[in-house]
Parts: structure tokens; C-alpha cells; sequence
């Protein structure tokens, strides 16, 4: 296997488990499984998402902020 090859799945495999550990951070702030998903794999602020829903707002209205 090429150098070029493995390091492709590397950072897929590092950028996967960044994803999954932000969608758990998501989940157990309260956003349903669809918008965890969607922030999960965007570039949103993880900090402002788990934020703004500790502060009451509604997970669908944070996600719109955010994305």
C-alpha cells in the first residue's frame, strides 16, 4: 500500500472518530440523533452548540444558528 493511500485512511479513520465523539457530546446535550448527525459532521462550534442549548434553546433553532 502507498504512503499516500495509508495516510488517506488515517485521517479518515482520526476524522470518523472526531465525528462519533461529537456526536455523542451532541446527543447527551439533547439534540435528537438527524441534527447531532448534521453538527456531528459539520465545522459548527461543538462548545456554542452544547451552549446554547444549556441555555434553553431549542435544539432545531441551535442548529440553524450553528449551521
Amino acid at each position: 500500500m502507498s504512503d499516500r493511500v495509508e495516510t488517506a485512511e488515517i485521517e479518515r479513520s482520526e476524522r470518523a472518530k472526531v465525528e462519533g465523539w461529537r456526536l455523542h457530546v451532541l446527543m447527551e446535550a439533547g439534540y435528537p440523533l438527524p441534527l447531532a448527525e448534521r453538527l456531528a459532521g459539520s465545522e459548527a462550534d461543538l462548545h456554542r452548540a452544547v451552549e446554547l442549548v444549556a441555555q434553553g434553546c431549542e435544539p432545531q433553532t441551535a442548529a440553524e444558528i450553528l449551521l
